[in-house]
């Protein structure tokens, strides 16, 4: 049974930071692509990145130079550290997981909130 269980979210004020974590259970993580979303009440969910199954990186502009992907084949286990957060990044954040040679993320998350206080 494939679980993907992200935690880490909360509340933090505007320029602050958060990590957060994804466990991944049921797949064969370290040959996955896993990636980060974000969605927001009655808004279209929204790429934040994601990392390759061989350590790359790739970011929405958007994020760039403030969020880092990292993950941990070991402990199968994806992370988003998210610095100078803005109040507009309040959003429930996703974690997925695709195999490479889809384009389509088949595995997700229940997703975690992050709010992010002015």
């Amino acid at each position: 049974q494939v679980q993907l269980v992200e935690s880490g979210g909360g509340l933090v004020q505007a320029g602050g930071s958060l990590r957060l974590s994804c466990t991944a259970s049921g797949f064969i993580f370290s040959a996955y692509v896993m990636g980060w979303f974000r969605q927001a009440p009655g808004k279209e969910r929204e790429f934040v990145g994601r990392i390759a199954s061989g350590g790359g990186t790739y970011y929405a502009d958007s994020v760039k130079g403030r969020f880092t992907i990292s993950r941990d084949n070991a402990k199968n286990t994806v992370y988003l550290q998210m610095n100078s957060l803005k109040p507009e990044e309040t959003d429930v954040y996703y974690c997925a997981a695709r195999y490479p040679s889809y384009s389509e993320y088949n595995y997700w998350g229940q997703g975690t909130q992050v709010t992010v206080s002015s």
